[in-house]
Protein backbone atom coordinates (compact mmCIF):
# COMPACT_ATOMS: atom_id res chain seq x y z
CA UNK A 1 0.00 0.00 0.00
CA UNK A 2 1.14 3.25 -0.88
CA UNK A 3 1.97 5.45 1.83
CA UNK A 4 0.70 8.98 1.66
CA UNK A 5 2.95 12.01 3.12
CA UNK A 6 2.19 14.25 5.38
CA UNK A 7 2.21 18.15 4.93
CA UNK A 8 2.82 20.42 7.62
CA UNK A 9 1.97 24.11 7.50
CA UNK A 10 4.54 26.73 7.99
CA UNK A 11 2.92 27.92 11.50
CA UNK A 12 3.27 23.92 12.72
CA UNK A 13 6.86 23.91 11.67
CA UNK A 14 7.69 27.13 13.53
CA UNK A 15 5.64 26.22 16.53
CA UNK A 16 7.47 23.09 16.54
CA UNK A 17 10.60 24.72 16.60
CA UNK A 18 9.81 26.98 19.12
CA UNK A 19 8.56 24.05 21.02
CA UNK A 20 11.56 22.14 20.84
CA UNK A 21 13.94 24.78 21.86
CA UNK A 22 11.76 24.97 25.12
CA UNK A 23 11.46 21.41 25.87
CA UNK A 24 14.72 19.49 27.00
CA UNK A 25 13.20 16.40 25.21
CA UNK A 26 12.85 16.84 21.51
CA UNK A 27 12.32 13.09 21.05
CA UNK A 28 9.00 13.25 23.67
CA UNK A 29 8.25 16.61 22.03
CA UNK A 30 8.55 14.83 18.30
CA UNK A 31 6.52 12.06 19.78
CA UNK A 32 3.57 13.94 21.18
CA UNK A 33 3.42 16.24 17.43
CA UNK A 34 3.36 13.27 15.55
CA UNK A 35 6.64 13.87 13.83
CA UNK A 36 10.23 11.69 13.76
CA UNK A 37 12.97 13.45 15.72
CA UNK A 38 15.32 13.61 13.15
CA UNK A 39 12.27 15.59 10.66
CA UNK A 40 12.52 18.12 13.39
CA UNK A 41 16.11 18.47 13.60
CA UNK A 42 15.51 19.36 9.84
CA UNK A 43 13.30 22.00 10.81
CA UNK A 44 15.41 23.72 13.03
CA UNK A 45 18.54 23.69 10.69
CA UNK A 46 16.41 25.54 8.24
CA UNK A 47 15.24 27.66 10.88
CA UNK A 48 18.54 28.40 12.16
CA UNK A 49 20.04 29.05 8.84
CA UNK A 50 17.19 30.96 7.03
CA UNK A 51 15.24 32.18 9.82
CA UNK A 52 11.74 34.29 8.90
CA UNK A 53 12.48 33.24 5.53
CA UNK A 54 12.15 29.30 6.30
CA UNK A 55 9.25 27.09 5.42
CA UNK A 56 7.66 29.35 2.95
CA UNK A 57 5.61 26.19 0.88
CA UNK A 58 6.51 24.39 -2.28
CA UNK A 59 10.35 23.46 -1.10
CA UNK A 60 11.47 27.32 -2.74
CA UNK A 61 13.46 28.74 0.47
CA UNK A 62 13.91 32.69 0.39
CA UNK A 63 17.84 33.07 -0.02
CA UNK A 64 19.58 36.19 1.95
CA UNK A 65 21.12 38.26 -0.51
CA UNK A 66 24.93 36.36 -0.01
CA UNK A 67 23.36 32.81 -0.75
CA UNK A 68 21.39 34.12 -3.89
CA UNK A 69 25.17 35.76 -5.14
CA UNK A 70 26.63 32.15 -4.27
CA UNK A 71 24.04 30.50 -6.13
CA UNK A 72 24.26 32.83 -9.15
CA UNK A 73 28.42 32.30 -9.34
CA UNK A 74 27.78 28.62 -8.84
CA UNK A 75 25.94 28.60 -12.00
CA UNK A 76 28.09 30.68 -13.76
CA UNK A 77 30.58 28.44 -12.95
CA UNK A 78 28.81 25.43 -13.80
CA UNK A 79 27.89 26.71 -17.32
CA UNK A 80 31.86 27.77 -18.05
CA UNK A 81 32.81 24.53 -16.76
CA UNK A 82 30.63 22.38 -19.49
CA UNK A 83 31.65 24.66 -22.03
Amino acid sequence: MKQVRKIYDKAFKEKAVQLSYERTNVSELSRELGITAPQLYKWRKEFEEFGEGSFPGKGNLKLTPEQEKIHELEKRFSRIKRS
